[in-house]
């Protein structure tokens, strides 16, 4: 870390880490697994793919040929993070939706930096081990970047008083990595309403959205011949069994993929190749499977530019501009708020 001069500011006087309780009781792991086995058809949530095996299988799946969206998103905003950075009228601060580790953002931070020479970011991300250590390290690289982080799920950060904006700037909101992908459209559409009643005229939107394309190149991207989408979506079996006791074989049960065309959406499923059996002893739960039966683990949601301009429309936003990467499968979109 730089020394401290006349003209530079401590890290610690940088760095403001606000954490954002729960506006309602949230279920646990255990809650949502007894709930989603209990259910028919199955299914578990897709927000439990991601604990430290999980999280170091998908950065396994970003390094894919097969899964191009990673790549095509840091490709655009290499190319064009220079024109999205000046894309609101003056001066901008920017907002993170699902932060994480940062890494693709660092490209927008250094644009703004180098167009208005100071920026405040504000990431949101519900864990706050990782947000406190993305935070530190963004802090220690850029000494003209303040942040005020936001611990916390994005509806109640975004409901949440504590939310503030800087006097004199823009708020470019960003929701990138096609996460908004794993909202239904309903869903979607409610997400995107809250992040547009918190913006003021001029201020805006960046939508990362992966783009429709042919069901082979969709199914791929999610399910590779080299099987780490498989392991990666067993592992909450996996998961099951180390946290909640649980028997699963993973060998009983096989990795699906399919692309429902008219919805727009891959589809995942864990598929039992024979009748089973498990028990899971934290919910004295036992669960029966037959030969052939899906537990449903996630969709993702594929959009054309003129369904990111109706979600847009039907939130108060409207599509002003969308860069895409060199063979058009992945665009990031930029919604602004009017009147």
């Amino acid at each position: 870390m730089a020394s401290m001069t006349s003209n530079t500011v401590s890290m610690s006087e940088r760095l403001d880490f606000v954490e954002v309780a729960h506006a309602t009781a949230v279920a646990t792991f255990a809650d949502d697994v007894s709930a989603g086995l209990r259910a028919t058809p199955k299914q578990l949530s897709s927000k439990y793919f991601y604990d430290d095996l999980g999280s170091a299988l998908f950065e396994a799946i970003t390094l894919l040929p097969e899964y191009y969206l990673t790549r095509a998103e840091t490709e655009i905003l290499t190319d064009w993070g220079w024109q999205m950075s000046r894309a609101l009228d003056g001066r901008v601060e920017f907002f993170e939706l699902g932060s994480g580790s940062a890494i693709k953002t660092r490209i927008l931070i250094e644009e703004a930096l180098r167009a208005q020479g100071t920026l405040r970011y504000s990431p949101v991300d519900i864990s706050a081990t990782l947000l406190k250590q993305s935070a530190a390290s963004l802090a220690d690289a850029f000494p003209n970047l303040s942040i005020r982080a936001y611990a916390g799920d994005y509806f109640d950060v975004l409901s949440s008083p504590d939310l503030t904006f800087e006097h004199g700037s823009h708020a470019l909101f960003m929701f990138m990595g096609a996460n908004i992908g794993n909202y239904a459209p309903a869903d979607a559409q409610a997400l995107l309403t809250m992040i547009s009643r918190k913006l003021r005229r001029g201020d805006g939107l960046l939508l990362g959205v992966d783009l429709r394309k042919s069901a082979r190149e969709l199914e791929l991207a999610y399910d590779d011949p080299e099987g780490v989408t498989s392991a990666f979506n067993k592992n909450l079996l996996g998961r099951i069994n180390r946290e909640l006791g649980g028997t699963f074989d993973l060998a009983d049960f096989e990795h699906v993929v399919k692309y429902d065309e008219p919805r727009g959406c891959v589809d995942s499923y864990l598929r039992a190749r024979r009748s089973n059996a498990v028990r899971i002893e934290a919910l004295d739960l036992d669960v029966s499977f037959a030969e052939g039966e899906t537990i449903h683990t996630e969709s993702s949601y594929k959009y054309n530019e003129f369904g990111v301009a109706r979600l847009a429309e039907a939130c108060g936003l409207h599509l002003k501009q969308a860069w895409r990467d060199k063979n058009r499968r992945f665009s990031v979109a930029l919604l602004l708020k009017g009147a």
